[in-house]
Order: C-alpha cells, then sequence, then structure tokens
C-alpha cells in the first residue's frame, strides 16, 4: 500500500470515528444542574422566610440562635428590619428544615420527632441532641440515624 493509500485510508478511518463519536455524544442524556432560582433563594432569604419554618417547629428562640450560632439579639435585629440572612445561615437553616422534614416523614409526626431528638438518642457514633442540629456533621449523623430507623436498623 503507497503512503497516499494509507493517508486516504486514515483519513477515511478519522470520518468514521468522527461520525460514531457525534452519534454517542447525542445519545448521552442531559446532566441536570441546579436552577439559577436556588441561588437566588439563598441571597433573598429574609426573616418572614425563616419564620414560616421556625413557627412550624416547636424551638425556642434561644434554641434557634444557639443551633444557628447567632445571638438572640441578632435574631431580634432581623425580625424588627426584616433583613436577608447570611449565605452561611440560610444554609443551615435550609438543611434544618431538611432534616426536620425527614425527622417527621420517619416518624409520623413533628412531636414524635421533637421528643426523640431532645431525648438525646444514642446512636453507632455517640449520642444525638438538638445541638447536633447546629453543625453540617450533626445534621448528617441525624439523617444517618433517621435513614436506619426508616429501615429498621436501630443499633
Amino acid at each position: 500500500m503507497s503512503a497516499m493509500e494509507k493517508s486516504k485510508s486514515h483519513k477515511a478511518n478519522l470520518a468514521i470515528n468522527k461520525t460514531n463519536t457525534k452519534a454517542l455524544k447525542v445519545a448521552e442524556p442531559e446532566v441536570p444542574y441546579p436552577s439559577v432560582k436556588s441561588t437566588s433563594l439563598l441571597k433573598d432569604f429574609n426573616y418572614k422566610d425563616f419564620k414560616k419554618i421556625a413557627d412550624n417547629v416547636p424551638f425556642s428562640i434561644k434554641e434557634w440562635a444557639d443551633i444557628l450560632h447567632i445571638s438572640e439579639r441578632t435574631l431580634q435585629r432581623y425580625s424588627k428590619a426584616n433583613s436577608n440572612f447570611t449565605f452561611s445561615v440560610v444554609d443551615r437553616i435550609l438543611q434544618i428544615d431538611k432534616v426536620i422534614k425527614k425527622g417527621i416523614h420517619v416518624f409520623g409526626s413533628l412531636n414524635k420527632f421533637n421528643l426523640w431528638i431532645r431525648d438525646n438518642p444514642y446512636m453507632l457514633e455517640g449520642r444525638l441532641s438538638l445541638q447536633s442540629l447546629g453543625s453540617i456533621d450533626g445534621c448528617n449523623m441525624i439523617m444517618i440515624q433517621l435513614g436506619r430507623i426508616e429501615h429498621g436498623i436501630l443499633a
């Protein structure tokens, strides 16, 4: 085979590979990315939005302040001005809301979940408490334990 024939053969193989690659790319599903709305929710999360969540949970203002790592006085200032929370506080509020919803799903009611979390339940990794909601690791541990309970694994 001459050099010219090899070159034509190689170009033909490249053209076939390009066609196959295009066909494969078309078959791939699109990756869902978070919408921009969730980002704007974090920026515009004010005290009224927090109050909607807080009113549904039997935590006192002091407990919320401790969990969110801000003072009661700061919460009062947010209340008066209906100002927006910082990103880190909003993230923690939404994470706590997610844990509470999972707890209601597992226990069937907010009161049962509230009694359980206030009873400082044991889990393999140690004890949980209401203060566990104050950290990402604590929230994750609660979610793990709720998953175990949901699936009948109590140890």
